[in-house]
């Protein structure tokens, strides 16, 4: 039975919908982040919430709320790889058809897009993770190093090398293009 400090059934599943539409998107790009096909992330964002569920009663309010999801969705996330490693893959079916481009705005954002994704694939996977979580995540050092467990002198070194690596591909892709043919 539920004492008047514990909450009900009722008003926990009433939290974990409020909970899953302010945190949907954020989850989802932290496991897109985190190495996921995009064929998986749907099931992920679900296996996720479902961690949520089970857990919420237990969340210590005094703690940041995105980091206990990212840490859930890390978890998740390594869960998903070593199964698609083994040869789990599922079948793409249909086309994304997201990414058409229309218009010359969506032309360059796309090219931009393309160029991000070709810098991050020349990371590792800890300079990626520190690079997103603070490029696009917002996050600051200090809770990078709490979610990925490291050092905070370690995450400042390799947010300071994959900003410098990233300004370096746009510079290198903003130089001026030469003919072969001049000197």
């Amino acid at each position: 039975m539920d004492d008047e400090h514990t909450p009900g059934r009722e008003e926990r599943l009433s939290d974990l919908a409020a909970l899953y539409r302010e945190q949907h998107d954020y989850v989802a790009r932290v496991l897109r982040h985190l190495g996921l096909d995009a064929a998986l992330v749907d099931d992920a964002l679900q296996e996720v919430f479902l961690v949520v569920h089970r857990r919420l009663a237990d969340f210590d309010a005094s703690r940041s709320l995105r980091n206990w999801l990212y840490g859930i969705a890390r978890r998740v996330a390594s869960d998903y790889r070593r199964g698609t490693r083994k040869g789990n893959r599922p079948l793409l079916l249909v086309a994304d058809h997201s990414s058409s481009i229309q218009g010359r705005d969506e032309g360059r954002r796309m090219e931009s897009a393309r160029l991000v994704e070709q810098y991050l694939a020349t990371l590792d996977a800890g300079k990626r993770r520190v690079f997103l979580l603070a490029e696009v995540e917002g996050m600051t050092a200090p809770e990078i190093a709490q979610v990925e467990g490291l050092n905070v002198n370690t995450v400042y070194a390799r947010l300071r090398a994959a900003r410098i690596g990233f300004e370096r591909t746009i510079a290198a892709q903003s130089a001026p293009k030469r003919a072969p043919w001049t000197a």
